[in-house]
């Protein structure tokens, strides 16, 4: 039985449908996290053929749970996947047949108080997926103008009174720089609508988040690699947990671009180089939901190259 005490996957049967594995295939966990896609993939593969599983990701404590997978055919990339295909090239790799990309912070991250992700706990400000490099969310808090904490709050957190926050914050760090997700919390506490503070934290907390990391530019950069990546046939499989992220994988799969454009060739054929598997996203069921609420944001969507 698999342990889910560092982070319990979501959808974790719809995912390995989604991948399609095949026997001696080529697979990459592009969010290893916890390892728990990973290890399901490598037990469904295993005495089936020769087969390859990377995963990757750029926090130290994946590369601690990487450590303790002991196949032969895993191999683990300790890096943003936005540059997973420039990774692949030092193994020798070129194609693969499937993508898996879990988009959601884990488990253990939120429930570290040091990591600063969680609104729940006290701990530093800081949110940096890899801790070796970056602003931390204290220092942005700290360091940028009202307009560009504006356009975080207002851009990643959908947070409808940006300004005014933004406002409040640069004339506040004047007398006390924020530095702790406690202080932090205290002082949006003014700013939320009465009845939806821990809405309205969540989506402060997960702006400053996708800011700190990057994580737009990243995803968008990872998709666009993934149509030369995988082979004729080959499998995308993306879990999301927030209409930004879900918005550029759905325009991805249905136009082949971020923009929802439809762009078309000359016989009026699409420009993508991969096709939605399912029109709708796949969500996780009731029951899955009542042992994992962090399920319920969950939407997952599978493309497939053409």
């Amino acid at each position: 039985m698999m342990d889910y005490s560092y982070h319990r996957p979501v959808m974790l049967d719809e995912c390995m449908e989604g991948l399609a594995l095949k026997p001696g295939g080529i697979y990459i966990d592009l969010t290893f996290g916890g390892g728990g896609h990973t290890k399901e993939i490598l037990s469904q593969l295993h005495g089936k053929g020769k087969c390859s599983v990377f995963g990757f990701d750029q926090d130290d404590d994946a590369r601690s749970n990487a450590e303790l997978i002991e196949e032969p055919s895993f191999t683990f990339v300790q890096a943003n996947f936005r540059y997973f295909t420039k990774y692949l090239k030092l193994y020798k790799v070129s194609k693969v047949d499937g993508i898996l990309a879990d988009l959601g912070v884990s488990s253990h991250q939120i429930d570290e108080p040091e990591r600063g992700f969680s609104t729940r706990f006290e701990g530093p400000l800081d949110m940096r997926m890899d801790r070796s490099k970056g602003h931390t969310a204290a220092e942005i808090l700290n360091e940028s103008t009202a307009e560009e904490l504006q356009r975080i709050f207002g851009m990643y957190g959908e947070v409808r009174n940006a300004k005014t926050l933004a406002g409040a914050i640069v004339s506040a760090r004047v007398n006390k720089p924020f530095a702790d997700t406690g202080a932090f919390v205290v002082f949006l506490k003014s700013f939320a609508p009465r009845g939806k503070d821990f809405k309205y934290y969540a989506q402060v907390f997960q702006a400053l988040r996708i800011a700190v990391n990057d994580e737009m530019a990243a995803l968008e950069e990872m998709l666009l690699q993934c149509g030369e990546a995988l082979k004729e046939g080959g499998r995308l499989v993306v879990m999301s947990y927030h209409s930004l992220e879900d918005r550029l994988v759905k325009n991805y799969l249905n136009y082949g671009n971020m923009e929802g454009k439809a762009e078309k060739d000359f016989y009026g054929n699409l420009l993508r180089q991969i096709k939605p598997n399912n029109k709708k996203p796949i969500q996780a069921s009731e029951e899955e939901i009542k042992l994992n609420n962090r399920a319920r944001s969950a939407k997952l969507r599978i493309g497939v190259k053409l």
